[in-house]
């Protein structure tokens, strides 16, 4: 029996490859904790995740859904979810995403990115240099909202005319910021999980 180490630190490949082996090995490694695939007209990069990329991504994950849970909102989380349409060649798998005052608009059946809404939210960590920015691939489908980790800090991306700027806070989650969420991810280093979510909550409570 195999058993599967976490590696200390992203690993990357990028390679030139068709739309066909593409969606092959997205059909060889259909769960979530296998490989992320990333698809650009002919570029296929293939990731294997560490724990240092999935801490963030789990922490981000988790402040929105406590900050909307507070605030009222519906989540849908979408996960890691394949979003892929051919007529662009392109297709990516974000590292969380999340349908938002959507309630119940992606449980229990597969998400069509050619037909269906995209997230209004997702989450990309990008603790190593990426060979292939995902950003133009994201903006190529639509995605309204991008908070991007990099290590040190969250920054909150929106779309306008069809590329990623900048913004101070969220519209997806208006009371939100890139301070906001760096600071709550710094505090989670050295509080108790307990503590951290009362301490979510009762900020998200107090911007209602």
């Amino acid at each position: 029996m195999s058993t599967a180490v976490s590696p200390a630190v992203e690993q990357r490949v990028v390679l030139n490859a068709s739309w066909e082996t593409y969606e092959r090995l997205l059909a060889e490694y259909p769960d979530v904790a296998g490989p992320r695939f990333t698809y650009d007209e002919g570029m296929l990069e293939i990731m294997v995740l560490s724990a240092q990329h999935e801490q963030p991504n789990w922490l981000l994950g988790l402040l929105v859904v406590e900050v909307a849970a507070e605030l009222g909102i519906d989540v849908c989380p979408l996960g890691s979810t394949t979003f892929k349409r051919e007529e662009l060649l392109k297709g990516f798998e974000p590292d969380s995403a999340f349908y938002l005052g959507r309630a119940g608009a992606a449980w229990n059946r597969d998400v069509d990115a050619a037909v269906d809404p995209l997230p209004d939210l997702i989450i990309e960590i990008d603790i190593s240099r990426s060979s292939l920015p995902r950003f133009p691939i994201s903006a190529a489908f639509g995605d309204a909202e991008v908070w991007r980790y990099d290590g040190e800090r969250v920054s909150i991306w929106r779309l306008q005319a069809g590329r990623y700027v900048e913004a101070e806070s969220s519209t997806a989650l208006p009371p939100l910021t890139g301070s906001v969420a760096t600071q709550f991810l710094e505090d989670s280093r050295t509080m108790r999980s307990t503590e951290w979510l009362r301490r979510v909550r009762e900020w998200a409570r107090s911007r209602r």
